[in-house]
């Protein structure tokens, strides 16, 4: 059913995406699927890795670690924005669309005040996208 699942994640909080990340592992093992590790950085040094290259490294790290963990064919795809807060959305549709994903896999937040105001990432790349989305809270 799924070939290929695309999984934007933050390297910066891992911790509170574990939900996500083994919702995407199961479905994946389920449909013997290869996923696609998603990560969105900006070139000015913060976060996990200083420099677009680092960044890159420190994803790709990641997806290995988690394909030896689940047994999983996995990718790294490191993608460099000037403001990942409001280049997100678009570079999670953008790398879905080049790397012919058939669902993206994301973790979301518990809704709040600012929600009725603003959409979240998760709402928008859902309503959006030409492929499935599997919000995951």
């Amino acid at each position: 059913m799924y070939m290929n699942l695309l999984v934007p994640v933050d390297l910066s909080h891992l911790e509170r995406m574990d939900k996500a990340l083994s919702t995407a592992a199961k479905l994946a093992q389920t449909f013997d699927a290869s996923v696609t590790y998603l990560g969105v950085g900006s070139g000015s040094p913060s976060g996990p890795g200083r420099t677009p290259e680092e960044f890159g490294e420190h994803l790709k790290r990641f997806a290995e670690g988690e394909g030896e963990k689940y047994g999983l064919e996995t990718n790294a795809h490191p993608v460099i924005v000037h403001d990942p807060a409001v280049e997100l959305d678009h570079a999670i549709l953008q790398a879905a669309q080049d790397g012919n994903a058939d669902l993206i896999v994301m973790a979301s937040h518990v809704p709040g005040i600012p929600d009725h105001f603003f959409s979240s990432h998760g709402g928008k790349v859902a309503t959006r996208a030409g492929i499935s989305v599997f919000v995951v809270r």
